[in-house]
């Protein structure tokens, strides 16, 4: 993963939840990326591309965690390229029908495409704009209409040129995935246990499949909060289609905050690969356990 494509993940969450702003600081880049990018051809992008980002959240709050989701998706497979949205055709499958990709809701894409149009509207930005810098806006205006803090994205990024359901094997954490495999997962994209946390918590909105987490009802998980498996229990009942979706945070699902951690402190993380990171924080030393689960309170 390219420099650029790191600072875009860590933005995307540990800036957003204030978890790691010092880490997403200025990175050099192949692509050179930089503030105010577009301010030859297309001065007024960020306005145009919020306007739209607001106008669809207004019509629908999943925008949030659907666009969030989409761009998570996108930079962990070639970079933040936006090769995610590209569509499929009769000869090739593209990323977004890679089966672990057909859990990302419309709502993301249509976002992006709506951006996208209201950008290429504009006569003088009309194809100047990259899908991918598009993308990463979107994310962050999002992220700032859900109550979360907005922070500045540096453009530049290059639009991807292939987009196979193939690239996506391996780069993907399935809901299932321990501790162990996570951590693997994400080191090989350079990122640490702690990037790990913060860019995990982007599930304190969107939504989960039953069939993603069903299983730790059936099973009795003891991690799993008694209260809300009664609750999931109801939701995804024997028989029920596993599409059905449920807020990832039932406890404030509109919103950008941090209790994704209060929930992951509880035994509330919906997804097993969400409980077992609060390991990262409870299993290091004493003093540094109690520096990072007061830090997380603290958010």
């Amino acid at each position: 993963m390219a420099a650029s494509d790191k600072q875009d993940l860590m933005r995307l969450s540990a800036a957003a939840l204030l978890l790691a702003l010092a880490a997403a600081g200025s990175v050099c880049s192949a692509q050179q990326l930089r503030r105010n990018y577009y301010a030859s051809v297309c001065p007024n992008v960020e306005s145009i591309v919020r306007d739209a980002v607001a106008k669809k959240y207004r019509e629908t709050f999943i925008t949030v965690g659907a666009t969030v989701h989409l761009f998570f998706h996108d930079c962990f497979v070639e970079g933040c390229d936006a090769s995610v949205v590209v569509a499929s055709t009769p000869n090739a499958t593209a990323e977004k029908d890679h089966p672990i990709n057909l859990s990302l809701a419309g709502d993301g894409f249509d976002t992006v495409i709506r951006a996208k149009a209201a950008v290429d509207a504009v006569p003088r930005c009309r194809n100047r704009v990259s899908c991918a810098d598009i993308l990463a806006m979107a994310t962050r205006d999002a992220i700032a209409l859900a109550g979360g803090p907005a922070y500045a994205v540096e453009l530049g990024r290059l639009d991807g040129l292939s987009s196979t359901a193939t690239s996506v094997n391996g780069k993907l954490a399935p809901p299932s995935f321990g501790l162990d495999q996570l951590t693997a997962l994400f080191a090989r994209n350079g990122l640490s246990q702690a990037d790990m946390v913060a860019l995990s918590a982007g599930h304190t909105v969107g939504f989960a499949h039953c069939g993603t987490f069903s299983g730790r009802v059936r099973a009795a998980d003891p991690t799993l909060n008694r209260s809300l498996a009664e609750k999931l229990a109801a939701w995804c009942p024997d028989g029920v289609d596993p599409r059905v979706a449920v807020t990832m945070d039932v406890v404030t699902p509109r919103v950008f905050d941090n209790q994704y951690f209060r929930n992951l402190q509880s035994g509330m993380g919906l997804l097993a690969s969400d409980q077992v990171l609060l390991g990262v924080v409870m299993d290091r030393d004493p003093n540094s356990s109690s520096q990072n689960v007061k830090a997380l309170n603290k958010l």
